[in-house]
């Protein structure tokens, strides 16, 4: 799963360990007995032809695909490390980002940070093949594959930025853990937490096709400046 094959090109992943995970995990047992294995691949910046990837490059966005296998976490389904992401320049929001399961079923836990520190929303958004979803401005996020099957998902975000990964480090991982048996677990190194809410993911008219084949249209500036999309956030966080 190191190389991706996509339109004739082929892409090597950087590739997520399980050591790269230990401020995140909630079984910190784990880590005492369990081998340092691959646990998700990251292809970053993909493309099907030069000229989609001029296309991207103009706009300033990028086109990922991660790759994440079945596998448990001790008492945890296997995820990504999480992350934030910092803000547009000129505002006080952060950039958004658009993804789309391609296989198998993702669990996209959604977290919003104020400006004082608080989270003041969490949400688990259960997605699908063919599922849209986005991360409004102001949300960090994890992805969970929370099933026994290879989950394969794709994502379009600002090329103008790097994640900003040590808040989910510091606080050893996200508001809540998604355990094996369904459940969800309260971290408690957040001192207050509000109720999580569970989402199908949301059916955009404006989203109805593969996000590759939307790098052109307008709709996607919402990716570089969010303002003036909240009527794309507030349908994308309701059911």
């Amino acid at each position: 799963m190191k190389v991706l094959k996509l339109g004739g090109n082929e892409f090597r992943a950087d590739v997520r360990m399980l050591y790269d995970m230990r401020d995140v995990l909630l079984d910190k047992e784990l880590l005492r007995t369990a081998e340092n294995v691959e646990l998700y691949y990251m292809f970053r910046d993909v493309y099907e032809s030069e000229d989609d990837a001029a296309i991207l490059r103009r706009r300033g966005l990028r086109y990922d695909i991660t790759i994440i296998p079945p596998r448990t976490l001790g008492r945890e389904f296997v995820k990504t490390a999480g992350h934030y992401h910092p803000k547009v320049p000129g505002s006080d929001l952060t950039y958004a980002e658009l993804y789309e399961v391609l296989e198998g079923e993702a669990h996209f836990l959604l977290q919003k940070l104020e400006a004082d520190g608080r989270i003041s929303d969490v949400v688990l958004v259960r997605a699908r093949a063919g599922d849209k979803v986005i991360v409004p401005p102001n949300y960090g996020h994890v992805t969970i594959n929370p099933k026994k099957e290879t989950l394969k998902m794709a994502n379009l975000v600002s090329r103008d930025f790097s994640s900003i990964y040590e808040p989910y480090r510091e606080k050893g991982g996200a508001a809540y853990f998604e355990l094996i048996d369904g459940s969800l677990v309260r971290n408690e190194n957040y001192k207050e937490l509000p109720e999580i809410r569970l989402l199908e993911a949301p059916r955009i008219r404006e989203l109805s096709r593969r996000i590759y084949e939307l790098i052109n249209e307008p709709l996607l500036d919402f990716l570089r400046d969010p303002r003036g999309y909240e009527w794309l956030f507030e349908k994308a966080l309701r059911q």
